[in-house]
Parts: structure tokens; C-alpha cells; sequence
């Protein structure tokens, strides 16, 4: 099986993130009463899959060593990234998982996405991630692909918003 393609495996889960890398921090209110379901829907692959990322994994649920791939495009002009879930968290106050990246993916690095509730009870939902190119495409995107990165947490912030008006 391939390895990581990157140190500092596990920094997103205390949020202690590596110098010398991109950074992504991006934090949303949710709907308050939706910490459960708004976990159960990051832990299930149903938050990135409504937000049109296809997603192929090994299990229905986020744990340590599941490897997914994710796919963002259509058709031909689908880009796939492959990585293997780092960490996982399901109790009181966080709910969520880290993965990284493997060989394939465009990017060296880690993402996380967690669920938590503070001692207000308001729900929150962040995006945490650091990044390096692992090729030339993401090379070539610069600033793009940094813009893209932000894009990308702010648009899952929006769809488990939405997600959770739902439930």
C-alpha cells in the first residue's frame, strides 16, 4: 500500500499546523441543535458528496486507515485525489476526521473537517488544512490553487449549513 506523501502526520486534529506550508482556516456557524447531524453527515461522506465531490471509499464512515478518493470535474476532466483518513473524532465536543494525501493526489498534505460545540452551545464547523504542490498542476495554479483551496472550505461550510436547515 502506498504511504503518505508528507511529515506531520495528525497536525490537524490539535490544529498545531507546520510552517514552511499553505495554511487553510475556515470556520462557519451552523444552525444551532445540529451537532450530531451535522457530524454524522462529515463522518458519512454525505457533506463532500452534496457538495458534488464524488467520493469513493473503502468503508461508509471516516476511520483511521480508510482510504478514499475524491473526485472533483466530470467526465475526463475529473481530477482524483486519493488519501487515507489520519485521525478520527466522535464524542461530546468534536466530531470529524483528518485525512492525507497519498501518491496521486495534486497536493502533499492534510485536511480536516470537524464539527464542534462550545460552551454557548453554538455549533461550529471547520476546515483545517495545510498543503505543498506535489506536481506540476498545482505548481502551474499559484495563487489559483490557493484561492481554490479557500473556495473549496467556504463551499462545504455552506452545504453543511444547508444540510443541517434541512435536518
Amino acid at each position: 500500500m502506498p504511504a503518505l506523501t508528507y511529515p506531520h502526520v495528525g497536525a490537524t486534529r490539535a490544529g498545531e499546523l507546520p510552517a514552511g506550508w499553505r495554511h487553510v482556516r475556515h470556520r462557519v456557524r451552523l444552525p444551532d441543535g445540529c451537532y450530531r447531524s451535522a457530524g454524522a453527515a462529515v463522518l458519512g461522506w454525505r457533506l463532500h458528496r452534496a457538495a458534488g465531490i464524488r467520493m469513493e471509499a473503502d468503508a461508509d464512515r471516516a476511520a483511521p486507515g480508510v482510504r478514499v478518493t475524491s473526485g472533483l470535474g466530470v467526465g475526463r476532466l475529473r481530477l482524483w485525489a486519493p488519501c487515507e483518513v489520519v485521525w478520527a473524532a466522535d464524542d461530546a465536543r468534536r466530531i470529524g476526521f483528518g485525512y492525507g494525501t497519498l501518491p496521486g493526489h495534486p497536493a502533499r498534505g492534510e485536511e480536516a473537517f470537524v464539527v464542534s460545540h462550545d460552551d454557548a452551545g453554538h455549533v461550529w464547523f471547520e476546515v483545517v488544512a495545510f498543503s505543498r504542490p506535489a506536481g506540476w498542476l498545482m505548481r502551474l495554479a499559484g495563487p489559483f490553487g490557493r484561492g481554490f483551496q479557500q473556495a473549496y472550505a467556504w463551499w462545504l461550510g455552506r452545504t453543511l449549513r444547508r444540510l443541517c436547515a434541512r435536518s
